[in-house]
């Protein structure tokens, strides 16, 4: 089954329901061949929806972690134009997205002092840190206040991974402290469709 890979895409979620700027021309399928390591990541989580329908779900998600581990290990995963940076807010390159609609996978590039919102999951995700150290924030939701609250915060270096599942089970917030001598780079795999990229993964949440 033929994949579908992209140009690059920039996007914040500083909305749930954003306007996304996007490049001048449309996305279109790269001329060239994909590198191995992103086409060795997209059959990795084929199998994992493969294996799903007859193993526990936990079982699913150490499947995506492990896939994630391996395709960062690859040094030719991302291309340099992938690598690059925006001065205005973190940038998402979105690197693949599964014709079935089941799964995209994106880098985004962290500047220092750039850092996603606080957000619980609209589906299950999981990232890796290739490059840098993100600092993440997890939280847990207030009832009461309707809030959700600090509970820890600790460094993600190069190699961190995690997967986790939808909802406000597991609400953080990932970012390049301002102190950082250079950006940071992590790899996203969200269950949603490529073109829903910037919409429908985060549930954004008053802290």
């Amino acid at each position: 089954m033929n994949r579908a890979f992209f140009n690059e895409y920039h996007g914040s979620d500083t909305m749930q329901s954003e306007h996304v700027s996007r490049p001048a021309r449309p996305f279109a399928t790269m001329p060239t061949r994909p590198g191995d390591a992103l086409a060795a990541l997209c059959q990795e989580l084929d199998a994992a929806f493969a294996a799903s329908s007859t193993s526990p779900r936990p079982a699913f998600g150490e499947r995506v972690r492990a896939a994630l581990r391996r395709a960062i290990a690859s040094p030719d995963l991302l291309r340099p134009e992938q690598r690059a940076a925006d001065a205005q807010r973190y940038c998402r390159h979105l690197l693949a997205a599964d014709p079935l609609n089941r799964y995209a996978i994106a880098a985004l590039v962290w500047a220092p002092g750039q850092a996603s919102p606080v957000h619980g999951h609209l589906t299950w995700c999981g990232y890796a840190v290739i490059e840098g150290t993100l600092e993440e924030t997890l939280y847990r939701w207030d009832m009461d206040t309707q809030s959700a609250v600090p509970v820890r915060r600790h460094a993600r270096p190069a190699g961190a991974v995690s997967c986790v599942e939808a909802g406000r089970g597991a609400i953080h917030q990932l970012g390049n402290p301002a102190d950082a001598a250079t950006r940071a780079i992590s790899l996203h795999v969200y269950g949603v469709a490529g073109a829903e990229i910037a919409t429908h993964v985060n549930d954004l949440l008053a802290a």
